[in-house]
């Protein structure tokens, strides 16, 4: 069976984001987002580093991240010629900690290829229940889901 895009669009990775990172240009911002999102789950850090503005850009990303993202909600995207705009919910595990990262980005397009340049993320710490639904978007309680046995499930 194939692996389901991590971005959440219901493809598989082959035919959604996997196709960017394999050098496919994104046709927009929000194809760029998804994109991105998928390579932050993958750990595609070279992705992430090749598709940042090169102004903004880090020199390097940490090879092991604690951070696990799980769910990606676009809450709205536009683009007006070669500016674009994402608003976007992340939503992440660390240990047992959840969380969700809401950030408006922004993007460009330099030379044909779009590019994250910036976004101002704030962060809100999640405390779910185990008979809460499930933080990871399945529509499972946490118990039957990534909460099972009192601890977080893969």
């Amino acid at each position: 069976m194939e692996q389901q895009c991590p971005c959440g669009s219901g493809d598989t990775l082959a035919a959604c984001c996997g196709r960017y990172h394999a050098g496919e240009l994104a046709p927009g911002p929000e194809a760029l987002m998804r994109a991105r999102f998928s390579a932050f789950a993958l750990g595609r850090n070279d992705y992430l580093l090749a598709t940042w503005h090169p102004d903004k850009r880090p020199a390097s990303l940490p090879d092991e991240d604690p951070t696990h993202w799980v769910r990606l909600e676009i809450v709205d995207s536009h683009g007006d010629g070669d500016q674009g705009r994402v608003q976007f919910r992340a939503t992440f595990r660390e240990g047992s900690r959840w969380g969700v990262l809401e950030e408006d980005s922004t993007f460009t397009r330099r030379d044909g290829h779009w590019c994250y340049v910036d976004g101002e993320p704030r962060v809100t710490r999640l405390k779910p229940g185990r008979n809460s639904p499930c933080p990871c978007g399945s529509g499972r309680k946490g118990k039957q889901c990534c909460m099972r046995g009192g601890t977080l499930g893969s």
